[in-house]
C-alpha cells in the first residue's frame, strides 16, 4: 500500500504528520497539509479516506478549518470520528464544533 511510514510519498508524509498528533488533540486538513508539504488539504481527505479499517493512524484527530467533522460519504463514519475524539476527551460545543484553542495541536484560531 502507497502511503507507509517514511516512503518518503505524499500519502507517507500526510501520515507522519497524522501520527504527531497527541491524543485529546486535533488537527486541521489544511495544517497537516502544511506541515507534510507538497499537497492540499483535499489530498490529506483523501489519504485519510483510503486507510484500511483498525489503521494504527489517528485519523480522527484530522477535522476541518471551522472545527467541525467533516461528513464521510458512507454516513456513519462521522459518528464514530466524533465518539472517538470524545473517548479522548475532545469536547464538541452545541454546533458540534471543536475549539481550536483548546484542543488544537500546535493552537491554531
Amino acid at each position: 500500500m502507497p502511503g507507509k511510514r517514511g516512503d518518503g510519498s505524499v500519502y507517507g508524509r500526510i501520515l507522519e504528520v497524522v501520527r504527531q498528533i497527541p491524543q485529546g488533540q486535533v488537527a486541521t486538513y489544511g495544517q497537516v497539509a502544511l506541515i507534510a508539504g507538497g499537497c492540499t488539504p483535499r489530498m490529506v481527505g483523501y489519504c485519510l479516506a483510503s486507510l484500511d479499517h483498525g489503521s494504527d493512524v489517528p485519523w480522527q484527530r484530522v477535522i476541518n478549518y471551522k472545527g467541525g467533522i467533516s461528513p464521510r460519504s458512507t454516513g456513519h463514519g462521522s459518528e464514530m470520528q466524533r465518539l472517538l475524539l470524545e473517548d479522548e476527551g475532545v469536547e464538541f460545543d452545541e454546533q458540534g464544533r471543536v475549539s481550536f484553542r483548546r484542543f488544537g495541536w500546535m493552537e491554531e484560531d
